[in-house]
């Protein structure tokens, strides 16, 4: 949606090295906004984005209009029923399906081989991976990882929403998820465990606000009592108006075990 950093641009790099074309797409998607979000505030930046997508040597940004995406009478909307509801589908009701319906289209309208997300929206990347399927979209998907700031806090483009004090509070996310993938490294496989150990460091930041900490198999994002085959440890919290995302990905118990033998 814009505002570019450097998770963004290892999106593009990424792209470079596989692709003899590389698109991108900036647009700040209304339908996957609630009534109460920050649709009206999200940053716009294209002429930056821009320059660096030039500098990353980008073939062609594809910068639409609302207008152009969602010509006037515009009905219809993909669900993607189930998976949609759950983590960010349950905290921001219509919120994926707002995304299954623009990627759909801008699947449609560029025909990519390839699509580039980034590994920290994971249930983003969930319904979108249910989507191509149930719709047989010729595309694949290729998940990039986790682009952090030197403190360990995940790139995003809200990052900048927060005050120097708030940024300090944001730490605790990666704290607490460093934690719990330390547990699960040194052989703790259960759940329960590993969602207290997260949600221990969160609360020694009492501005923290927990939206939803989770640990859910990474397609489906059902909750899993442990990761014995491995599960996708996510966090969302607001700190102030700003709310934020991130996660890990736990290897498999049987994996673990053998690391540490």
């Amino acid at each position: 949606m814009g505002a570019l950093h450097e998770g963004h641009r290892s999106l593009v790099q990424a792209a470079r090295q596989r692709c003899d074309v590389v698109v991108v797409s900036i647009f700040v998607n209304p339908t996957q906004f609630g009534p109460n979000e920050d649709f009206t505030r999200y940053p716009r930046t294209l002429e930056a984005d821009c320059r660096m997508l030039e500098a990353e040597g980008v073939d062609l940004v594809f910068a639409p209009s609302a207008e152009r995406m969602y010509p006037a009478g515009s009905t219809t909307l993909v669900e993607v029923a189930g998976i949609g509801d759950r983590l960010d589908g349950a905290s921001r009701p219509g919120h994926f399906r707002g995304v299954a319906t623009v990627v759909a289209k801008l699947f449609h309208i560029v025909q990519p081989e390839f699509a580039f997300f980034g590994q920290k929206d994971a249930a983003q990347l969930a319904v979108l991976r249910q989507m191509v399927r149930d719709l047989n979209i010729p595309v694949e998907l290729v998940a990039c990882p986790i682009v952090r700031e030197p403190d360990g806090l995940a790139m995003s483009s809200r990052n900048r929403y927060l005050s120097a004090e708030q940024r300090r509070q944001a730490l605790a996310i990666w704290r607490g998820l460093e934690t719990a993938g330390k547990m699960a490294r040194s052989g703790e496989h259960h759940a329960e465990a590993l969602l207290h150990a997260v949600r221990t460091v969160l609360q020694q930041e009492p501005a923290l606000r927990e939206d939803y900490v989770a640990l859910v198999d990474p397609d489906t994002l059902l909750p899993v009592a442990s990761i014995e085959r491995g599960g996708l440890l996510a966090v969302a919290v607001h700190v102030g108006t700003t709310r934020l995302i991130d996660n890990i990905l736990l290897p498999a118990g049987s994996a673990l075990s053998q690391e540490k033998g």
